[in-house]
């Protein structure tokens, strides 16, 4: 009987060790969404069926029934930070010394994104500097397409910083994903689809910023273009504003002054035939009105 008991209790305190290393696990699997995946694990799902995870600090700043990363954050597919905690993946931050480009693509597999949640108005008031993490890296030029930056380059909102690093690295699909989520969304991709692809396009961090000042470089030229074009609109000479400009000026005079001409001698000779004299030659009526 004792010998029962005693092979009991050790069965006993082999389930509470099993126990105990299962909450380990599951505390182990937690901190993968905020650390770096180990080497040689599975594919995990970070949520909504994202194999890495999309992180993000927020700083308070922006209104929450407008903000792009707090509702993805709702939606269950982005997780917010604390300052202290870090990120391993891709950091879209001001500080980054290098462009985003398609050779992170490995980073974003292994190690995900992370977003700097705040205000454009309140960049200086933003502890970049707490916000830890070894991938910084800065987007290329793209041009906003959300409603209250919309058509300002470079005001991405959070949901635009996810799309665009997602489609540059690779992984456009998803970042469709995280668009569809907005009414506006897609209209992103849209506009400024030729410059991802494009960017989508280069080798490293380098040709993405020669095919970025490139493209800046080209908008001046047309900008200054569209400047001449509308000067030259307000140059046009005001004696002729009245006539057909696809006629000569002198063209136009001449018959102008042939009309003119032929009804002068139909009064002249209607005043004939109505039996009034004159006393001067039709010769001398037809210089008096048309100078000939």
């Amino acid at each position: 009987m004792g010998r029962h008991k005693h092979n009991k209790g050790k069965k006993s305190g082999w389930k509470n060790k099993t126990k105990w290393e299962d909450e380990a696990c599951c505390s182990a699997v937690d901190k993968l969404s905020l650390d770096e995946e180990q080497p040689g694990e599975n594919k995990k799902d970070f949520g909504r069926g994202f194999p890495f995870p999309l992180l993000m600090w927020d700083l308070g700043h922006c209104d929450p029934k407008k903000c792009s990363g707090r509702k993805l954050d709702r939606l269950g597919f982005v997780r917010s930070l604390k300052l202290s905690q870090k990120a391993h993946g891709i950091i879209l931050s001001p500080l980054g010394q290098k462009c985003l480009s398609p050779e992170d693509h490995e980073i974003v597999a292994h190690s995900g994104v992370a977003v700097i949640d705040c205000s454009w108005a309140k960049l200086d008031e933003t502890p970049f500097g707490k916000m830890k993490g070894g991938h910084a890296r800065l987007l290329p030029y793209l041009v906003a397409a959300n409603p209250i930056n919309y058509g300002h380059p470079f005001r991405l909102s959070c949901v635009e910083a996810y799309a665009a690093t997602l489609y540059i690295t690779g992984f456009k699909d998803l970042g469709l994903e995280l668009l569809k989520r907005f009414k506006w969304g897609k209209g992103f991709y849209d506009l400024n689809r030729e410059l991802l692809d494009i960017y989508s396009s280069c080798k490293d961090s380098g040709e993405v910023v020669e095919a970025q000042n490139k493209w800046m470089e080209d908008l001046k030229l047309k900008k200054k273009q569209q400047e001449v074009d509308d000067y030259d609109m307000t140059t046009i000479d005001d004696s002729k504003e009245h006539w057909n400009p696809n006629r000569n000026f002198v063209e136009v005079s001449s018959s102008l002054s042939d009309f003119i001409e032929k009804i002068t001698w139909n009064c002249l000779m209607c005043y004939i035939s109505h039996g009034n004299k004159i006393s001067h030659s039709p010769n001398y009526y037809q210089h008096a009105v048309t100078g000939r």
